[in-house]
């Protein structure tokens, strides 16, 4: 007899829904893996979140602890002539600061007017040299790192080439042209200011209009005429003068950098202090980062008794465990400062939700003790841990969760390899419900073909007991 070609024709039965119906029931076991897997991946990404709020604390603490974030410094001037800027290695304080003199650049015209810019300016050579005038320009000395130049002038320069030939010559030097009704004259310009970037013109061979730029006071050498001085800025910061050869004093203050805009007719009151600005703005935002670590836990360590669900992570002991050493933190007590012994006392709020707030009021009471809320928070590194600043403490305890083998980085190390076990398990169901689907169809195919078998041998016997009938009756 033939084999059956679809299970079920042979007998009648509906063989593909059994199969069906028993690789349900043979794949219950690999569903509530897939759906512990699903869990396990929501708990993964729950953690990494706390994780990242955990580190935005740890880096908002790192600051707080930091004493070079609390020597910040701002600064400001009661004169627009003034201005100032401050670092961190500036000490607050007040200071006066006058302005006598701007610092300048020399200047010189050449001593002839050409009828254009096109014009030839004779030809010749033009030395160069940069360096300082002495008292009423009787002397010159030269720079003592040479700065100098010799220009050959050729018959057909023009005053447009001869001032690209001074330019092109990079010695501190550069030449315009200057326009007007009259005509064009050529202008050469220190391009540094101060006494020390003065320069001497020694022309050599000269005819024409180059004969006319020499400048040389020293040697009675006047063809072109200074239309402005090398010179030094000159101030008096607390009564005691001082010179620059920019319009910035740098070197005067410790980290104040003072610049000059122009000459005071009054003085200016320049101002540094403590950046209690930014200090507060980091407190908030330790607070704020607090607020959001201690929620995102909260959410998911809490069971909801209206809808009975409970969060991604409740009964997690690590978790809790956190939420637990960091709240405990907040209401200890510190002997960093002797004004504050807890954060409390600078301001800072824990609500009955466990969200941290910082009273205004307080904050700026206690920045105007700068040096104790300072300490309420820095490393002091001479100190037991009971002595550190809250921003020390907050910094270690949030970093020994984070650094590789520490509570939360081993949290989610477990749930990943908990998850990677998962799927394993899973791989090896499949396999076996691959063999296990492979067997029923065999077993049914065979009962299929042997019901077959039976139901071919019934219909025999039945058209033979018809046909006995039929003889005998």
């Amino acid at each position: 007899m033939a084999s059956i070609s679809s299970a079920g024709i042979g007998s009648g039965l509906d063989v593909k829904s059994i199969i069906t119906q028993l690789m349900a029931i043979e794949s219950q076991p690999k569903d509530k893996l897939a759906a512990d897997a699903t869990k396990i991946q929501s708990q993964i990404s729950e953690v990494g979140k706390i994780t990242s709020a955990m580190s935005t604390l740890r880096d908002v603490s790192s600051k707080l602890s930091s004493s070079s974030f609390w020597s910040q410094t701002t600064a400001s001037s009661s004169n627009a002539s003034v201005t100032v800027t401050s670092s961190s290695s500036s000490l607050a304080a007040n200071y006066s600061v006058e302005v006598q003199q701007l610092a300048s650049s020399q200047a010189l015209m050449s001593g002839q007017t050409f009828a254009a810019s096109t014009a030839l300016v004779g030809s010749g050579t033009l030395n160069i040299e940069m360096g300082t005038w002495g008292a009423g320009q009787t002397s010159f000395a030269p720079a003592s790192t040479p700065s100098s130049a010799s220009i050959t002038v050729d018959s057909t320069d023009t005053v447009e080439s001869l001032r690209d030939k001074i330019n092109a010559a990079g010695i501190g030097v550069s030449a315009s042209i200057l326009s007007d009704s009259s005509g064009a004259r050529l202008v050469m310009r220190s391009t540094g200011t101060g006494a020390d970037n003065a320069f001497r013109v020694t022309p050599g061979g000269a005819t024409g209009g180059v004969a006319t730029l020499g400048y040389d006071p020293s040697s009675a050498l006047t063809g072109a005429t200074r239309t402005q001085t090398a010179s030094n800025a000159m101030a008096t910061i607390d009564g005691v003068s001082v010179t620059s050869s920019t319009n910035t004093f740098t070197d005067v203050l410790d980290g104040v950098s003072i610049t000059a805009k122009a000459v005071t007719t009054e003085v200016a009151s320049v101002t540094v202090g403590n950046d209690t600005a930014s200090i507060k703005a980091k407190l908030k935002e330790f607070a704020t980062a607090y607020t959001a670590l201690n929620s995102l836990i909260a959410a998911d360590t809490k069971y909801d008794p209206s809808t009975k669900k409970a969060g991604l992570l409740q009964g997690d002991s690590t978790i809790v465990g956190l939420q637990t050493r960091l709240r405990s933190l907040l209401g200890t007590t510190s002997t960093a400062s002797a004004e504050y012994s807890r954060l409390s006392d600078a301001g800072f709020e824990l609500q009955r939700d466990g969200s941290l707030t910082v009273n205004e009021t307080k904050v700026d009471n206690a920045l105007s003790n700068f040096g104790e809320i300072q300490a309420l928070f820095i490393n002091n590194t001479s100190v037991t841990s009971s002595g550190e600043g809250f921003g020390q403490q907050f910094y270690d305890a949030t970093y020994s969760v984070l650094t590789t083998g520490g509570s939360l980085n081993s949290r989610s190390t477990a749930l990943t390899d908990k998850l990677t076990r998962n799927q394993k398990s899973q791989d090896a169901l499949t396999s076996r419900l691959a063999q296990t689907q492979k067997m029923l169809e065999a077993q049914y195919g065979a009962l299929d073909t042997q019901m077959a078998s039976f139901n071919g041998l019934s219909s025999y016997v039945t058209q033979q007991v018809a046909q006995w009938n039929k003889t005998t009756g």
